[in-house]
């Protein structure tokens, strides 16, 4: 980490530079793209939650007008390789782009359709007869895990895909010596990302030379060499893909293939371009990447004195049919496992089972916001115990700002950060007092007014080492690089080359104009950005965990110290001095003790492209610096089950305080102040990072309160749509009011930490806070997620009948 002083363009809110092409039309996504002779595709879904597949009758479809080919589940067994899949026996619950076996959730593809149009095609689909054997719906995970005569997949033996307790320090003797232990039953229903454009590819087969290229929206195009060519029997070096943008993703994207090998699959037996889009229907019930569902029976460690001792929590956590990222999702917990707290003893226990819903996958918090909220729940709970102040309860326990780097149980560090100063500023912002006063009056008046809290932390800078983590055979550690390529022309002018991140809202192109303007002291909107695609040969990532602005901060720092050292080199025999007696500085190279004898980086840059033989021999032609970055700080687990090293060590910190009403009648909540304060170190842009932690809290907001993926017993899924699947609109945000504390990381470039995911890893727990608060004359305990309208009436009424039971 360097100094932050003296930063030109480190911390400017600069406009994005993204965003009058998409302003003004013309991003050009998925389906704004059209290729000659380009077939489209549509899904045939089971409309059953369980149920062998016994054939298909598929001759009338067949027939139609426009159709020009019908592919089977059955079929594809033959073209496409399993899907690729991270949890542990991946041959034990295989997953493929088309179920051939058996539909295991109610939307799974059993067949797709190609045709000259959608339309077309969705006709044919609609002719498409489907011969089923139904079997018993397995959609409650608790049940899952006892029932082996019923199976979601045969070769496992079992609905538990995996399970392993974990324990760091003597949790029993902990738990003994403790003053009090505080419990609860805490649920987490699964809600989604909910992307503006769904998931879409377009693939075209080229049988002249065995390339297939591929146009679609994930973020992580460069790992789909991996993710995707197997799938496809295309060698890795014959699979071009190429970035569009996404439009909105929140993690949905992340690792998109089952519509890319539909499409791809297409395009290879159809030797034409084929074009599939998810429609809603597909995203919502098909999409692979529904959120956390779990329930935690958690237990709180405690003395009297409210200092926290020992965590133990079970978690049983509903994965749905498949397991495509394993148990990473847990990984993420471990990596802050005790929050922003010191805490001496853990025990955690993971059953990841096994039901007949659409899988989990990457939603923004990848299991740390079910992580944080459940902690929080359990801090507030142990401080009403006590009757302590729940603000109190927490400046107790915190890690202090003079411990970091301060190692965790299970292995991973926090990097740095001031937890007091940020609950302090989060205090001040709000003017606490002074809403005490207000909920005083509102109360006298018989209003439910309520303020809740969550200190929560966000681990950032995903490395993928967590996604094998905790399997018995886990996987080595990863790093998971960015690279860049930045270039000079002839007459001065300056191209970055990104190799993954393309267009996914997250100021990727901003971020890397500022980071370069800031290496090589230059005005960020003189340079320009391009996107290379799979084949381009550097690796990269892309924006996952956020993780890109710090990994491509350490690109961008050896790129450009490739350029600057090159041009002093130029410099310097163009001035015709020694080396050792120049320096860069702003537009080119100056003699250090007389600034004004100076040579433009144009006169350079033409020296370098045009003028090789007036420079030495050891100088080749070109100014360009490409780098690959790797990830700065990580160590080896020690393969015990209770140390598995650094792999997560860039911790961030937010304090988020809400204060809401409750009508008791209804169970509605109204937001009457909203603050969130936020340490993600050192902010390259504050305007871009406010961006995030507001889109971050709107979600977290729709999670606490209305989002959610409802199944019924039959495992029919009742929110296949927007008029069922709630969202917030404009109207449920509040006007936030948001502040930053910058403690840099000693460890990345500049001292930045990611900040993509914080507001949804803070909102659900302060939400739950206030609301619990404004009805503590109920005695409502908010145990539950999403806290709708319907569940708050419910506990409301619970707790009033039994107050009249008592009596």
């Amino acid at each position: 980490m360097d100094s932050l002083n003296n930063k030109a363009w480190i911390g400017k809110s600069l406009r994005r530079v993204e965003d009058p092409k998409f302003l003004l039309g013309r991003g050009r996504y998925i389906d704004d793209i059209e290729l000659p002779r380009m077939l489209h595709a549509a899904v045939v879904r089971s409309p059953h939650a369980h149920a062998r597949i016994l054939g298909f009758d598929i001759e009338t479809a067949k027939l139609m007008p426009g159709v020009k080919h019908v592919l089977t589940g059955i079929d594809a067994l033959n073209i496409c390789q399993p899907l690729p899949d991270l949890g542990p026996h991946p041959d034990q619950h295989v997953w493929r782009c088309l179920a051939a076996d058996k539909a295991r959730y109610v939307g799974e593809a059993v067949a797709v359709v190609v045709a000259t149009t959608r339309a077309l095609a969705e006709d044919a689909c609609a002719k498409i007869i489907v011969h089923y054997e139904c079997l018993p719906a397995i959609t409650d995970p608790e049940v899952a895990i006892a029932d082996r005569s019923n199976l979601v997949h045969e070769a496992l033996q079992t609905n538990v895909a995996f399970a392993k307790t974990l324990t760091w320090g003597d949790i029993e003797q902990t738990f003994q010596r403790a003053e009090l232990v505080i419990k609860d039953r805490l649920r987490w229903h699964r809600s989604g990302a909910q992307p503006l454009e769904t998931v879409g590819a377009i693939a075209d087969y080229d049988p002249t030379s065995g390339t297939l290229t591929l146009y679609q929206n994930s973020l992580t195009f460069s790992n789909y060499l991996f993710l995707l060519a197997n799938t496809l029997h295309i060698p890795s070096n014959k699979l071009r893909v190429i970035p569009t943008p996404a439009g909105g993703s929140f993690g949905s994207k992340t690792w998109a293939v089952k519509v890319a090998a539909i499409a791809g699959a297409l395009s290879k037996l159809c030797r034409r371009p084929v074009k599939f889009v998810e429609d809603r229907i597909d995203n919502l019930s098909n999409c692979d990447h529904h959120g956390s569902d779990r329930i935690y029976n958690t237990e709180l460690a405690i003395n009297r004195d409210g200092a926290i001792l020992g965590l133990r929590m079970r978690v049983v956590d509903d994965y749905g049919a498949y397991l495509q990222y394993g148990v990473g999702t847990h990984a993420n917990a471990l990596a802050q496992i005790v929050g922003p707290y010191k805490i001496e003893s853990v025990e955690y226990q993971i059953d990841a089972v096994l039901t007949n819903k659409c899988q989990q996958g990457a939603c923004r918090g990848f299991g740390s916001e079910v992580h944080n909220w459940a902690l929080e729940r359990m801090v507030d709970k142990a401080a009403d115990a006590l009757q302590l102040n729940r603000i109190e309860i927490r400046r107790r326990n915190f890690i202090k700002a003079d411990e970091f780097p301060y190692g965790i149980p299970f292995g991973n560090e926090y990097d740095s950060g001031d937890y007091h100063a940020v609950l302090n500023k989060a205090l001040a912002t709000l003017d606490h007092e002074g809403w005490l006063a207000k909920q005083q009056q509102a109360r006298q008046a018989g209003r439910c007014v309520g303020i809740g809290y969550c200190t929560a932390n966000e681990r950032s800078v995903f490395a993928g080492t967590e996604l094998g983590l905790l399997l018995d055979s886990p996987v080595r550690v990863s790093s998971m690089p960015e690279s860049i390529s930045v270039a000079v022309d002839a007459i001065g002018n300056i191209t970055a080359t990104l190799y993954s991140g393309a267009f996914t809202g997250n100021s990727a192109e901003t971020m890397v104009a500022q980071l370069i303007a800031e290496e090589l002291q230059l005005e960020p909107t003189s340079i320009a950005i391009q996107y290379a695609g799979s084949t381009a040969g550097m690796p990269g990532t892309g924006p996952a965990g956020s993780r890109f602005t710090v990994m491509i901060a350490g690109a961008i720092q050896g790129a450009c110290a490739k350029i600057r050292d090159k041009a002093c080199q130029i410099g310097a025999q163009l001035l015709k001095i020694p080396e050792t007696d120049v320096e860069w500085r702003t537009g080119g190279v100056s003699v250090s003790s007389q600034p004004n004898t100076f040579k433009s980086l144009v006169e350079i840059a033409a020296a370098a492209s045009m003028f090789k033989h007036d420079l030495s021999a050891q100088i080749s032609s070109g100014l360009e610096g490409h780098q690959v970055y790797d990830h700065p700080h990580m160590t080896m687990p020690k393969g015990d089950d209770k140390d598995f090293g650094i792999f997560f060590p860039f911790v961030g910190h937010g304090c988020h305080i809400a204060v809401v009403e409750v009508d008791p009648k209804l169970g509605i909540v109204e937001f009457l102040d909203y603050v969130a304060v936020h340490d993600n170190g050192t902010i390259v842009n504050p305007r871009s990072m406010e961006g995030q932690i507001l889109g971050g809290t709107a979600h977290g907001i729709g999670t606490a309160l209305m989002e959610e993926y409802v199944y019924g017993t039959d495992g029919d899924l009742k929110t296949n749509s927007y008029h069922h699947y709630l969202m917030p609109t404009s109207m449920d945000i509040p006007a936030m009011k948001i502040a930053h504390l910058e403690t840099p990381s000693p460890f990345t470039p500049h001292g930045i930490k990611g900040g993509g995911e914080a507001g949804r890893l803070m909102a659900p727990a302060a939400i739950s806070s206030a609301i619990e608060d404004a009805l503590v004359h109920h005695k409502v305990r908010v145990d539950t997620m999403p806290a709708t309208p319907t569940r708050i009436s419910a506990w409301i009424m619970n707790e009033e009948s039994a107050e009249d039971v008592d009596l």
